[in-house]
């Protein structure tokens, strides 16, 4: 995702605090639908190769997958505890931190100059475990302070997320070759694109009343979390004794979440917390933001070193 990409999304935003009626609509069964076709459109960009990739190299996916759920869950958890954080806004960051990787991590990886087919394995397989660990996460990290009904969020998970990915998967299995096919797939990234905006301009025009009050601190803690996932996830890497390429691509896979997701999932199971759902949005275009910054610096770092070369 460009950095236009964001800033479209960061329009829209604007659009909606300024006229929300214009984007009221964007709740319930049209939210769910907006995000299931998202998720239908990355499944469309995934081939019988990138599945082999999860069976040809399934310990680096496992470790990819195994940082990304601990980390995430436990730097929010960390934070809500910290900073004794109310309840709406630890909720929205605590879905952020048990989220799948975020569907425009590839193409950020791969202008990170990072290592792509291990970013298509990592955000493939966290997709797919996502309706049990999401649920799961959620009902241990927060069940103590609100009742959380993991049964319901593995139902909506399986609906707008896993169940359009494997007909996206298998619309691209069976079409791949027509020439109709790869003209729709030539104009899907651009309506994803638009569906996120949509989702984030529904968000903040249901919640245009708290974004005064409680924005700035939001801002300020999806931040916070999105850096720690970044750098936990680089560090891992080293640790783990990684080549370049993949710590980069380690980071971003860990750092920036499907929000999208998310947010449906404030808005649907904790609509009575409006700061949740809030949370969710601001992740949403910030990612987008520091993913691609993040992106552009370890391609300049690449480049700067090449010049030192010659």
């Amino acid at each position: 995702m460009s950095s236009k990409t964001a800033l479209f999304v960061i329009a829209a935003a604007v659009l909606a605090f300024f006229y929300p009626n214009l984007f009221l609509w964007v709740r319930g069964d049209a939210q769910a639908f907006i995000l299931g076709f998202i998720m239908l459109s990355m499944g469309m960009t995934l081939s019988a190769q990138d599945f082999k990739i999860l069976l040809r190299r399934p310990f680096d996916i496992f470790i990819g997958a195994c940082v990304q759920y601990t980390f995430m869950p436990l730097i929010a958890y960390a934070m809500v505890k910290f900073f004794d954080l109310p309840t709406g806004i630890a909720i929205g960051l605590l879905l952020v931190g048990t989220c799948p990787g975020g569907v425009s991590s590839n193409i950020m990886s791969y202008l990170a100059n990072g290592d792509v087919a291990f970013s298509v394995g990592m955000t493939t397989a966290s997709t797919l475990i996502s309706p049990i660990l999401t649920p799961l996460l959620m009902l241990v990290l927060s069940g103590e302070s609100i009742e959380i009904d993991a049964v319901g969020m593995f139902k909506s998970i399986l609906i707008v997320t896993l169940f359009p990915v494997i007909a996206g998967a298998v619309l691209n299995f069976l079409f791949a070759k027509k020439k109709a096919y790869m003209d729709a797939m030539q104009i899907m990234p651009a309506f994803s694109v638009l569906g996120l905006a949509f989702i984030v301009a529904g968000v903040t025009a249901l919640c245009a009343d708290k974004i005064l009050t409680s924005g700035i601190a939001i801002f300020l803690l999806v931040a916070l979390h999105n850096g720690l996932g970044y750098l936990s996830g680089y560090l891992m890497g080293v640790v783990l004794k990684m080549g370049i390429a993949r710590r980069r691509t380690l980071a971003i896979e860990v750092g920036c979440q499907n929000a999208g997701l998310g947010t449906n999932l404030a808005c649907r199971h904790f609509s009575a917390m409006p700061e949740a759902a809030l949370a969710t949005a601001v992740a949403c275009v910030y990612h987008s933001i520091s993913g691609t910054v993040l992106a552009n610096i370890f391609a300049f770092c690449d480049r700067l070193k090449s010049s030192r070369k010659k």
